[in-house]
């Protein structure tokens, strides 16, 4: 099973149900190349199609995918949430990284100078981006799908 990125708890992500027709039933199998895991404050049943948003990251973006797994926890929810296609898993990679970088640069508040924010945006980088690149998309997409 592919590597579920799990999204930071101090940047929102609305979960929102979609009708299955609005997701092609085929885009199914991406369910085991991974994607982001959450917490959520409901359970939502495996197979369900969502759309993803992280409004105060982009209003305006969307991922759409279909849920993994669901976990209960304490408070709440983990829900790992598989995305569509080898270009909307890309995208939502690409989002959580911008998520992350916010959150490392949060935690060393004490940097105010953009040049700090700069170098350890690009410290991040230099220590996470593999995980989130598009070759390691590519490379889930390759291997062989099992049933």
């Amino acid at each position: 099973m592919g590597r579920f990125i799990p999204h930071p708890d101090d940047v929102p992500v609305e979960l929102t149900l979609l009708k299955h027709e609005c997701i092609s039933r085929q885009r199914l199998h991406t369910i085991s190349l991974g994607g982001m895991a959450c917490n959520y404050h409901r359970a939502w049943r495996h197979g369900t199609a969502l759309e993803v948003r992280m409004p105060t990251l982009n209003p305006d973006l969307r991922y759409l995918g279909y849920v993994a797994w669901c976990l209960r926890r304490k408070r709440g929810y983990l829900v790992g949430i598989a995305f569509v296609d080898e270009q909307m898993l890309f995208s939502a990679r690409m989002g959580e990284q911008v998520c992350q970088i916010e959150r490392y640069c949060r935690l060393h508040e004490d940097h105010d100078e953009l040049q700090d924010i700069q170098a350890m945006a690009l410290e991040w980088v230099q220590q996470h981006a593999n995980e989130f690149s598009h070759d390691t998309v590519r490379k889930a997409f390759a291997q062989p799908m099992r049933d």
